[in-house]
């Protein structure tokens, strides 16, 4: 019998056991929702409030990286704010089971939006990746996030071109796990920051800062992936894993 090749599709068992309860996964869902709307809200807000040059006189946000940059990067920087704000907020609505079931057209529409919302942002990502203030850790770091992004979103359209539901809904899953980076990024970052604070009483705010952001450029998104592809193998979706050789 041939051997599988290094990287194959698994398919778990489909169990009730395996996939959770129905009110453990609502719960999880509705807490991601509410995260989400909060971070996306919040983005939203602070960056309508005045030019990054304003922005950045006030020690706003990541105003202050992009204050100079030129109006391509500036606009770029906007693009993606917007878009990312759109698809972290669409994403959880593509995942309630009962919109799927009872508005398939809804669902739809509500997937061609959040796939174009992850393309527009993440092509913006990958022009703002150079300009990131965590040197070549958050070039490589959101780069791949970039790049990633855009796999997932177009493995999840094929998939379901061509009327494969599962694999479609697995590579969903994996694309809403890099979405979510924008919420992880800033968890990471005040963990980051307050342990920082706690163990060795750090005081400058500048320098406690930038140590925090120089590791979430993989780790805003890393974890998530691995946490989606857990999940999809508890739901008996395609999952991928490595053979032995």
């Amino acid at each position: 019998m041939p051997e599988r090749p290094p990287s194959t599709i698994d398919v778990g068992p489909r169990s009730r056991s395996a996939a959770g309860s129905p009110r453990t996964h609502r719960a999880g869902l509705v807490a991601v929702a509410l995260l989400a709307v909060a971070i996306a809200g919040l983005s939203l807000q602070t960056y309508a409030q005045g030019t990054l040059r304003e922005l950045a006189h006030d020690g706003v946000g990541l105003a202050a990286t992009y204050e100079d940059a030129p109006l391509v990067i500036q606009g770029a920087f906007y693009v993606h704010v917007v878009s990312a704000s759109i698809a972290l907020v669409i994403g959880p609505v593509q995942f309630l089971r009962r919109l799927r079931e009872r508005h398939p057209r809804l669902h739809r529409a509500g997937g061609r939006v959040y796939l174009t919302a992850v393309v527009v942002a993440a092509a913006a990502a990958l022009l703002l990746a150079p300009w990131n203030t965590a040197g070549l850790v958050g070039l490589f770091g959101f780069g791949t996030l970039g790049v990633l992004w855009l796999v997932t979103a177009v493995r999840a359209y094929r998939a379901i071109r061509r009327g494969d539901v599962r694999s479609h809904q697995a590579w969903v899953m994996r694309s809403y796990a890099l979405t979510f980076a924008g919420p992880t990024l800033r968890l990471w970052l005040a963990v980051l920051i307050l342990g920082q604070v706690a163990l060795g009483g750090a005081t400058d705010e500048e320098a406690v800062f930038a140590a925090a952001y120089a590791v979430v450029p993989f780790l805003c998104w890393l974890p998530n992936l691995v946490v989606a592809e857990w999940l999809i193998r508890r739901r008996g979706l395609p999952a991928y894993r490595l053979a032995a050789a």
